[in-house]
């Protein structure tokens, strides 16, 4: 059986709340979903939460959760007549002392009070993810920003305002963001995204405030602002996950820089040994339609080839017609993708030399898989780190990670080519679990008479970072310790 390397994140909303729909996404193969704490109230995420560790349970697959927060989004008041449509070359204001519902045709109301003190005549206000754009032409004393319509068009309540070439300085963590936590720690979600990060601190203060709550999620960073591309580095290290989140992003550099940065941020997260998600519009056709465009398509091809661990659907499944469908058709898309050779290949770190054990033995292993005739990887592991790094190689060996910890099983639902295996470990005998794991891979189907694996291991079992052993077994034959 064909198993797909590139791991897929579907987002839970109001359509999969319906009956049975759930249940098809897990059936679909979706390997994450997440929670959007931007809509609904806590008691939505939590028995959203709630019904997926109980599929996960009954099904066996270990799907992880995302809880993404939403950060400090900066957004217009709303208006008399819920929109208004504004025309190039108008004027138009947005007003710190307007009424929360008193926008028009001429004027909308702010609730970010520092917007009028960081722009300045010339400044490019986008709102509603560029669709308008606004020319600062003047800020007056009393917090008002006059504007010029550049781009017009209808424009509706609550859309968000981004400025070309970044520079807000709303702090990445709200208020709300914070009793959120509060709720994610209730629900023990194994990853937290942090939306709108500027520098590492905001990750650390995240990682602080999460850890708090009793919950040892892999912190996610979204870099969706300019800043946070010329702190790229520290922000990746200080994430578990990288989001290459393209909606602001794509509104703040501009969407021609977008391609770019997208390949450098896949790049730099895999060289640094992070996992990293590619989201924001990847099938957004099918909120509607039970096909994608050929473009979506290409575009999910192309985040494969550079390596993304995962892929992302937002609307497609959390509003839209055809949720399941949403994450066949990007199964197929990767599925077909992958076989191309020039993703198989890797010259990952192999001019570095290795300050840990287990890394070289990661290291190690996937040179061997991928340069002998080997049908898998098993890694048993405490912490994940082994098959995190074996993830960062470029091969078509899947790697079956063994661990008895929750958290680490869903910390490796993101890793590409990395296949989560609940086991515990009871008995010391080498050859004794060699056997065991080799019949765990018959029952689910990945194993057959002949067939070699790479095992590694640590002799101290249950130890973090312990993997100091590497092993090459063949179903069917008498395995020695």
């Amino acid at each position: 059986m064909s198993l797909r390397r590139t791991k897929i994140l579907a987002t839970l909303g109001p359509a999969t709340d319906k009956p049975g729909v759930l249940e098809s996404l897990f059936e679909a193969g979706v390997d994450v979903v997440r929670l959007n704490f931007s809509h609904g109230v806590a008691q939505d995420h939590i028995d959203r939460a709630n019904a997926v560790r109980e599929l996960t349970q009954k099904t066996g697959r270990r799907v992880g959760i995302l809880a993404d927060l939403q950060g400090p989004k900066i957004r217009i008041a709303r208006f008399t007549d819920g929109k208004v449509n504004l025309d190039e070359g108008q004027d138009f204001a947005l007003d710190l002392n307007l009424g929360e519902h008193d926008g028009d045709n001429t004027q909308v109301g702010i609730t970010y009070e520092p917007l009028a003190k960081e722009v300045v005549e010339g400044s490019r206000l986008l709102l509603d993810d560029g669709r308008i754009v606004l020319d600062v032409l003047s800020v007056d004393e009393n917090l008002r920003v006059n504007c010029t319509v550049i781009v017009g068009g209808a424009l509706s309540n609550n859309k968000g305002i981004n400025l070309l070439g970044g520079g807000l300085s709303a702090a990445a963590l709200t208020d709300k963001d914070k009793e959120d936590i509060k709720t994610i720690g209730k629900i023990n979600a194994d990853f937290v995204a942090v939306s709108f990060p500027r520098c590492a601190e905001d990750l650390h203060e995240a990682r602080r405030l999460v850890e708090a709550e009793g919950c040892y999620a892999g912190i996610v960073s979204k870099v969706e602002r300019a800043e946070a591309m010329e702190a790229m580095d520290e922000i990746i290290l200080a994430s578990d996950v990288v989001m290459v989140a393209r909606g602001d992003l794509g509104v703040e550099i501009g969407d021609a820089n977008l391609p770019a940065a997208q390949k450098k941020l896949i790049q730099r997260s895999r060289a640094l040994n992070r996992a990293v998600i590619t989201a924001t519009q990847m099938m957004e056709s099918m909120i509607e339609n039970p096909i994608p465009t050929r473009a979506e398509v290409f575009d999910v091809a192309n985040a494969v080839l550079d390596g993304t661990d995962a892929i992302m659907l937002s609307a497609e499944t959390a509003s839209g017609k055809y949720p399941a469908r949403a994450v066949e058709a990007m199964t197929r898309v990767c599925l077909e993708t992958e076989k191309q050779h020039t993703i198989r290949t890797s010259g990952h770190r192999v001019e570095c030399q290795f300050d840990r054990i287990d890394e070289a033995i990661a290291m190690s292993a996937m040179y061997m898989a991928n340069h002998t005739k080997i049908t898998g990887i098993v890694s048993l592991t405490e912490s994940g780190s082994t098959p995190l790094w074996m993830s960062r190689i470029s091969s078509g060996i899947p790697i079956y990670a063994f661990s008895g910890r929750e958290r680490t099983l869903g910390r490796m639902t993101i890793y590409r080519g990395v296949f989560p295996v609940a086991y515990t470990l009871e008995k010391q005998d080498h050859a004794e679990v060699n056997r065991e794991i080799l019949d765990e891979l018959k029952k689910f189907g990945q194993a057959q008479q002949g067939d070699k694996f790479i095992i590694t291991k640590g002799d101290l079992t249950g130890q973090e970072g312990g993997t100091n052993a590497l092993k090459v077994v063949t179903v069917g034959e008498g395995l020695t310790p």
